[in-house]
């Protein structure tokens, strides 16, 4: 019984880890702030206020875009959300809910840049929609994670941001101040049980769509869908050990499938990944896009999908509003090194209706690298790239400023050591989604 229950507790794990790690930095965000966002209570915006650069100790830190991020809290009712006009410039509110859903969005792809208010409402609302608002936006569970970010082209784009960020609000539909908050694991449970304890509680404030409660009936032995005072408490040996074995097993079968085939990319192929979003099956609102094409085909292989997401790359948006690609080795398998020279050839640029850069991240941190000029990514809005008579596109990457005429205007400074360079395109057309484009590799620069 011990090990058909522990290999019960490590599905558990991989199926509840997106709710209870999403459900956690939501509490962070309100009591201590994410990375540059200050702490911000519900139902309110917190902005950062500049880009990112090597001071930021954030994994893969976005150079290309300045944050807006609102937690929701839904239980009192409705919110409006207002956005302003931005001016044709781009811009996303990304909407998501515990489970780490998308489930809509709004914004330049999506609906435009025109000023309008949307209506965010809790699951099971039967009000009537008021005068004045764009739509209404159907959350599936009662506290939402609203990401924002606005495009902007550097240091001296940021008042304009600025701007925008203070025009952008959230306020009850009735002008009331509601309670707020999420709810508590009991207390007394042994931290080495903390996981299953946090992800009871939650299971039972945040229900899943019908098809995932009926999945989730299995976990019954394991006392996740006991209501009231907690089984955890004075579990069991048995239990006990089940359970931690099976938070072991978990994590690592996610750990496991977070990891890249070490085959692939090995040759300066880059690692792309527009379907990394797909396992919202269920909850399509504004700005997205309910297709097959989009869907995971297997509903419980859709749960390890979704769980690596939230390990690696939590509040990622679906791969048609932006496609992010790394690589780590050359054209030849070698390793990208700062001793070496290399150029990125762009025949054409990449097909995006918004932006496209490639930003520039040392290992094995990842984060932004220190350089004199103060560059940490080029791309589309880079001022002064230089393109050949024939329409391309040649990146210097290297770690000293190159020589010769236009090379210093299409240089990405590189690190001494090894490093990994992340490209991101913004609103990618079809041939990026469907794999007909592949980006260049990057060779190494001879002589």
């Amino acid at each position: 019984m011990a090990d058909v229950t522990s290999a019960l507790a490590s599905e558990a794990y991989v199926y509840g880890y997106p709710l209870v790690y999403e459900l956690t930095m939501a509490g962070a965000f309100v009591r201590k702030g994410v990375g540059a966002l200050p702490p911000t209570p519900f139902n309110a915006f917190g902005h950062a206020r500049e880009l990112a650069d090597h001071h930021d100790t954030f994994v893969s830190a976005n150079n290309d875009t300045v944050y807006s991020v609102a937690q929701l809290d839904l239980s009192g009712g409705p919110l409006v959300v207002h956005v302003p006009d931005a001016g044709g410039a781009y811009y996303v509110l990304q909407f998501m809910d515990a489970w780490t859903n998308n489930f809509a969005y709004v914004g330049t792809r999506a609906t435009g840049t025109a000023e309008g208010s949307w209506l965010i409402v809790p699951p099971g609302w039967a009000g009537t929609e008021p005068a004045g608002v764009r739509g209404i936006i159907d959350a599936p569970t009662a506290v939402v994670t609203v990401i924002g970010r606005w495009g902007c082209d550097g240091p001296e784009d940021l008042p304009r941001v600025a701007g925008l960020q203070e025009r952008l609000t959230v306020e009850s539909l009735d002008g009331a101040v509601h309670p707020t908050g999420l709810p508590t694991p009991e207390p007394g449970v042994p931290e080495t049980l903390g996981f299953f304890e946090k992800l009871r509680v939650w299971l039972g404030d945040f229900p899943p769509s019908a098809p995932d409660a009926a999945y989730q009936e299995r976990f019954q032995p394991l006392g996740l869908l006991e209501e009231g005072p907690s089984p955890y408490r004075a579990a069991g040996p048995e239990l006990t050990r089940a359970l931690k074995d099976g938070f072991t097993e978990g994590r690592a079968r996610v750990e496991e499938a977070a990891r890249p085939p070490a085959e692939v990319g090995a040759n300066g192929e880059w690692l792309i990944a527009p379907h990394a979003c797909d396992y919202n099956l269920d909850h399509f609102g504004v700005g997205t896009l309910d297709s097959p094409q989009w869907k995971i085909a297997d509903r419980e292989e859709s749960y390890l999908v979704r769980a690596v997401s939230a390990r690696t790359a939590l509040w990622r948006s679906h791969g048609y509003e932006a496609v992010h690609a790394h690589v780590a080795t050359d054209s030849e398998g070698e390793r990208l090194n700062g001793s070496k020279a290399y150029t990125l050839r762009f025949e054409q640029p990449p097909p995006v209706d918004a932006f496209w850069s490639v930003t520039m991240y040392d290992t094995p941190d990842h984060y932004l690298v220190s350089n004199a000029l103060g560059r940490y990514s080029i791309g589309s809005r880079t001022p002064g790239l230089v393109y050949a008579d024939d329409g391309s596109l040649t990146l210097r990457i290297q770690q000293d400023r190159p020589e010769g005429p236009g090379e210093a205007a299409n240089w990405l400074p590189a690190p001494p050591g090894d490093f990994r360079p992340v490209v991101r395109l913004y609103s990618p057309k079809d041939a990026v989604l469907e794999g007909s484009y592949r980006l260049p590799p990057i060779e190494p620069r001879r002589g």
